[in-house]
Formats: structure tokens, sequence, C-alpha cells
């Protein structure tokens, strides 16, 4: 009695004084009763000195002290009392066989546990039964958990509820509705349909594996609901993301004067967190207040998730001060919610606080979620402290949180680091491929991303659409129109499952190869268009020059209600700019903040710069720039010089180019600009002297380049570059291509160009005498 309320101290007097008595030490009951006290409450070596001056006082254990100790001990001490039962020949007990089987089990020896259950001899008790089907499932064989089912069948052996709900368990786990609507059946065979725990299990496992009709029909099916029920019910809305249906099964339950649970209340305000209705964890939060409830961690927890989604810091802060245990889930709740709304300072604030508060110590969700606020500040010096802790407190080995690292180095823009972590992973999962796919594409290596997406299949995992959409984003940087094919006839072959964002780099990656047409078909067959794809196919529109499309597109996405951002307006200022529309690109600038409200940024003010400068309206572009609103960056600038150079405005690039070298005096590019307008201005004197000052200065200009794919080869060419292995080649064509325009009678224009290249090629001895036939 006094074990089971929690006043252990007091059950130890109480045994201590009784085996002083004579008759009372030869008790094994009332050493039992004890030895089971230490273990419940986690006084594991005081419990095995019990058990120890038990044996030496001549009070043998029975089978029920030694299935106390297999429920509590590890691996070690397990095998020990197995050798025990051997020796002194316990034999067929079913406590102990229960308790060595989940013994084996709970330390994933699941083959050690087969072994046992296998050589018993007498398996009629079912709860052998079920807990090797348990065992199978915790450690992730649910094919033999399903099999063991069956078999249990064909032995007659009688069923209990909770072997109907461990095979459904296995069901949910396999993802396997078929074998689950089997288990249906057999329970309403077996007599189950009135057994609540059974009815719960059911209506979970078609939930959980989407099947929301078949759940409702068991819900309803059920007359006299328990609090369970209900609760599974509102949980499948919420897995199956039906926030408003679980809502409604919230209301009815209050109708029908079901009193909610913690279990109820934690689902309802996860589910006004996930679509961001807070009145109504408002409302709910206000019912709680009166009710003991209230002081439920889980439900405090849930709270906090809310509050901090909302951004109602004062309000989370409440919670937590009111909390009277805070547990690792309530310090996880606050950090996590700080990141969702980019509160990446308070979240590193409260993670000081929780490691101050010193009860707590952080698991892997609660670092990942550091580590993602020190991604988001791009504090590096802050994300390495936050490495040492990870090392130190031994979670540098768990796949998320080195996942959470990897992305932090790439995005800080340390590669190598990223890279180091990724090859020391024991265990990569899928998440950690995407992660590095992406990192390497951030830093500008598209062509490793592409190598990497192949080696996934080859470390036996499948990539989802979080995989092809990182990949076709570095296809679509090298314009590998091959490639981006491939991935999309996989994803085709292999029916990956297709959302709006792998849609939506799907249509990025054919427009930036210049098939405009397939970007269309993907446009035009897509179930549902956000922002991202109304954005993507105007800019496509216009990149290919049609203008008219561009802005026929941005009418229908208004008309379909979606709101305009400045990535929009970027997109159709820049078509109306290669379209040479110069007063209605002027135009969509003026609406921007006047009918949108959206402010506009610097790269819009330079693209009307640029519009004005492309039409020679030289004069408007400069009043625009002194008009401005913010101040002009380099790029404004840049964009004036190189117009006037365009339209050989002497005077007005000199002053942009003032403007543009007070802002980067030590840039190469600025002075190429200034120089071309004066060569081409045939200001000699003034172009000689920007020469001089650059090489003064010791400056250069960053060399454009060119790439073509032929195969499934992508060759990059750089000017004056011979480091290709067809340099000789490239250059014996070009030559020939020369000579047969000569003869031709080719553009003058053309002919001196290739000259050129010709004369200034480091192989130009070679091609006086070409070894190949163009």
């Amino acid at each position: 009695m006094y074990t089971k309320c929690g006043s252990f101290s007091s059950a130890v007097n109480v045994f201590e004084e009784m085996v002083t008595r004579e008759g009372f030490v030869e008790d094994v009951t009332l050493w039992n009763s004890l030895l089971d006290g230490y273990l419940k409450f986690g006084q594991i070596n005081e419990g095995l000195a019990h058990f120890n001056k038990m044996q030496a006082l001549g009070v043998l254990p029975d089978a029920y002290s030694l299935s106390i100790l297999l429920g509590a001990l590890g691996l070690k001490e397990g095998k020990q009392i197995h050798g025990y039962i051997v020796r002194h020949i316990f034999k067929s007990d079913p406590f102990l066989e229960t308790a060595l089987i989940g013994m084996y089990s709970s330390c994933s020896r699941i083959m050690e546990a087969w072994f046992v259950f296998d050589h018993l001899e007498d398996k009629s008790n079912v709860v052998v039964w079920n807990v090797m089907i348990g065992g199978f499932l915790e450690n992730g064989g649910w094919e033999w958990s399903l099999k063991l089912y069956s078999l249990m069948k064909a032995e007659n052996v009688k069923f209990v509820s909770e072997s109907i709900s461990s095979s459904l368990s296995a069901c949910v786990y396999g993802d396997v509705v078929d074998f689950g609507r089997q288990v249906h059946c057999d329970l309403i065979k077996m007599g189950f349909e009135n057994n609540p725990f059974v009815y719960t299990s059911l209506l979970s496992m078609y939930g959980k594996c989407q099947f929301v009709e078949d759940a409702e029909n068991v819900f309803r099916q059920v007359l006299d609901k328990g609090i369970e029920l209900w609760n599974a019910m509102i949980s499948t809305f919420v897995w199956n993301k039906y926030s408003f249906a679980s809502f409604e099964v919230y209301n009815k339950m209050r109708y029908n004067a079901i009193t909610p649970d913690s279990f109820t209340i934690s689902n309802v305000l996860s589910c006004s967190s996930m679509i961001g209705i807070y009145n109504v964890g408002r409302s709910v939060h206000a019912e709680l207040v009166k009710r003991p409830i209230e002081n439920s961690t889980a439900v405090q927890s849930a709270l906090l998730t809310m509050y901090c989604k909302c951004g109602s810091v004062g309000d989370a802060n409440f919670i937590l001060s009111t909390m009277r245990e805070k547990d690792v889930v309530a310090w996880g709740s606050m950090i996590s919610g700080f990141c969702q709304n980019r509160k990446f300072r308070e979240a590193l604030d409260y993670f000081r606080k929780m490691k101050a508060d010193g009860g707590v110590r952080p698991d892997s969700d609660i670092m990942s979620s550091v580590i993602n606020a020190c991604t988001g500040l791009e504090n590096v010096d802050s994300g390495c402290m936050i490495h040492g802790y990870v090392i130190k407190s031994g979670l540098h080995h768990d796949v998320y949180v080195a996942t959470s690292l990897v992305d932090m180095y790439s995005k800080c823009g340390f590669l190598g680091m990223a890279e180091r972590l990724f090859s020391d992973m024991h265990e990569k999962n899928l998440v950690a491929w995407n992660s590095m796919i992406s990192s390497y594409c951030r830093n500008g290596l598209p062509d490793q991303s592409i190598k990497l997406f192949s080696k996934i299949i080859q470390h036996g995992f499948y990539p989802d659409s979080v995989s092809i959409t990182s990949v076709l984003t570095a296809v679509s940087s090298t314009a590998a129109l091959l490639n981006g094919k491939i991935i999309h006839g996989y994803v085709v072959r292999l029916e990956i499952e297709s959302d709006i964002h792998l849609e939506n780099a799907l249509m990025d990656m054919y427009i930036k190869c210049g098939f405009l047409k397939y970007a269309e078909y993907i446009f035009q067959n897509m179930s549902q268009k956000d922002l991202v794809t109304w954005n993507c196919m105007i800019s496509g529109y216009g990149s290919h020059g049609d203008c008219i499309e561009a802005l026929s597109l941005f009418n229908e996405m208004k008309n379909s209600g979606i709101k305009p951002d400045d990535v929009t307006f970027l997109s159709l200022i820049s078509s109306c700019n290669h379209a040479g529309l110069v007063d209605e690109g002027h135009k969509i600038f003026q609406s921007m903040r006047a009918e949108h409200g959206v402010e506009p940024k610097m790269e819009h003010y330079v693209n009307i710069v640029d519009l004005f400068g492309r039409a020679g309206r030289l004069d408007d572009a400069y009043n625009f720039v002194k008009s401005m609103t913010i101040e002009p960056d380099r790029s404004v600038w840049l964009s004036l010089l190189c117009a006037s150079r365009t339209h050989l405005n002497v005077e007005l690039g000199e002053l942009a180019a003032h403007y543009l070298l007070k802002l980067e005096p030590d840039r190469g590019s600025n002075y190429v600009q200034l120089l071309h307008l004066y060569g081409d201005a045939e200001l000699w004197e003034k172009a000689a002297n920007i020469r001089a000052t650059m090489k003064e200065k010791g400056l250069k200009k960053t060399p454009g380049c060119s790439w073509i794919e032929l195969r499934d080869r992508v060759d990059v060419f750089f000017p004056g570059d011979s480091s290709s292995m067809r340099t000789v080649e490239i250059y014996e064509i070009l030559h020939s291509i020369g000579k047969h325009m000569e003869k031709e009678g080719g553009d003058s224009e053309i002919m001196e160009t290739i000259s050129d290249l010709q004369e200034n090629s480091p192989w130009r001895d070679q091609l006086q005498h070409p070894t190949s036939n163009a």
C-alpha cells in the first residue's frame, strides 16, 4: 500500500520492522514487494543490494522476483538472470517467459527474444504471443508481427484486445491497410466489436493510413463513445490536416457532455497552431483556467507552442512561469516557437535560461532548433560554440542534430566543415542527403549537387520531392537540360509524390534551359498554384521576350485572388525592359506602392534606370535616380554608366562613374565601364589615365564565361582560356569557319572578330597546318 501510494520510505520502515520478527524473514512475497518498490522508484543499486541480501539470508527468489528484475535491468544483467533461470530449472513459468522475451526485445536483441519464444514448450499463453508481437514491432519488424498474428490464428490461440491492438499498430507501421481490413473482419468474428480499446486502435489505424472515411465509419458504428474514441477521431483529423473537421468533432464532444482530457486539449491546441486560428486556442485556454487540467504538462506545452507560433511572447512567458515542472517538452516548445517566428535571439536566450535552470538536459529537437537559430542569425561563432556543446553532450551522433549543423555551416559559407560533418555521420537519413545536396548548390557547386543526387539510391534511399527540388535548382543554375529531363523522367517513372515546390522547380528548370513550352505544360496542368508558381511563369515569359503574355498572366493572377509581391513586379518590369515597353514598365513601377502596397526595393529602381537607359531617355533615367526615396547603391550608378556609354553621353557617364567609384573605389569592373566609355568617345588621354589608375591599384576585371552542355558534360569557357582538352580542335574549327566565310563573302565584322580570336590563340602556330577537317 505504501509503495503504490508513493510513500516508499514508509514501506521500507515497515519491511525492516517485519523482517526482525520470526517467520517473516523467509517470506519471499515480502521481499518481492520491496524489490518491486526499489525498481519502480528508480533505485536500481539499492534494489540489487536488496536482492543480494535476500539470497544471503537464505530466501530463494521465485519466478516473480526474477520477473521484477528482468523488467528493470539492462542486457548484461538480464543475461545473468537468464543464466540463473536455466541453472535453477525454472520451467514453463509464464511470468518468466514473458519477462525474458520483453527484456531481450527492449534491449534491441530481437533474435534472442525469438529464440526464447521459439523454444517454449507451451505456447498457449496469449501474453507471450502479445509480447513477441510487440517486440518485433518495437524493433522495426512489423512484417514479423503480422506473421505472428496469422500464426496465432492458425494455432487457435485465444485472442485478447491487446493482440488485436498490437497487430493494428503493425499495420500502421508498415502502411498495409489491406491487412488492417483483414484484422477488422477478424475482430468482428471474435466478438470485439463492443471493445472500446480495440475500436480506438482500429480507428487510429485507418486514420494514420490516411483512410479518413473508413475511420469516420468506425467512429459512427460505436454507439457508446468513450473519451478515447473521441480523441482518436480528433487525432485522425489533425493527422490528416482536416483542421476544421477536428474542431467540429471537439464541439460535438462538448455538446454530448464528454469532458475533454489533456490529450483532447493538446490536439485542439496543436490544430489551432497548425492553421493559425489562435482565437480558438485562446477560447480553449479560457475554458481551462478553472480546471486542474490546466496544470497538465502536456496541455501547458501545447499552450506554449500555440502562443509562440502566433508571436504572443508575453502569454508564452506567462505559461512558462506558471509551470511547476519545466520539462524538456516545455523548453523545446518555447525555443522552437521562437525559431518559427524568426525570433532567433530570443530562442538562444531561452536556451541559456534552460541551461541555467539546470534541471533539464536538452534533447536532439532542442539542439536542432538552437542550431537553426544560429543559422537564422548567420552567427557562425555562436554556431561553433553550440557545436562544441553538442559534442560534449554526446548528441553529435544524432542524425537530425548533425544535419542541422551541416545546414548551418553551409549557409554561413563553411562548405568544407559541412562536408566533413556529412562524411563523419555514422547513419545518414534522406534528410541529411537532401541537406548536403542543397549545400553544394548554395555554395556555387551545382555539379557536385547533381553527382551527390545520383549516390542517394546507391546508399539504399529513394529520393523524395525535397531531393528532386534541390537537385533541380542545381540543374537550373547550370542550364543542363539533359540532366533536368532525366530527373523529370525519374519522377514520372517512380511516381514520386509531386508537390507544388517540385512542380515550381521543374517549371523554373525548363524556363532557364530555354524550353518554355514544357514549362507552360506543367503550369497549365498544376492542380494548385501559389505565388511562386505565377512569378516563375511571368518571369519565364519575360526572359523569353514575350512581354504581352507576361502582362496577360499578371492580370489572370490578380483575378485568381493571388496578391503580387516584389518579385512579381521585378519580373514584369524586366519583361517590359526586354520588350522596350518603357511607359508600361514605368506605369507598373508606380502601381507597386499606390495600388498594391508593395514597397520598391533597390532591384526595382535598377530595372527602371536600365529601362530608361536602353531607350535612350537618359535625362529621365537621371531624374528618376535623383527622385529615389532610398540611397542609390552601386548597381544603380553602374546601370546609368552603362546607358551613358551606349548612347555616348560622356558628361552623364562621368557623373555616374564619380558616385560609383566613391562607393567602391577598389573594384576593377567599375573602372572598365568608364574606360570603354572614353574609348568609344575616342577620348584616348582620359582612357590612358584610367588604365594607369587601374595598374597603380593592381585592379583587374573578373573575366566572364560561357558554357555549353554536350551529352552528359557541361564545358565552361573563359576569354583567353586554353585549359579545355579540346582547345586545339575548337580553334581549328574557328579557323575553318573563317576560311569558309572568306570564300563566301561573309560579314566583315564577324570575320574581323574571328581573326582577332585566332591571333590571340595560344595555338596559332598549330593552326597554320590544321590536323582535322571541319
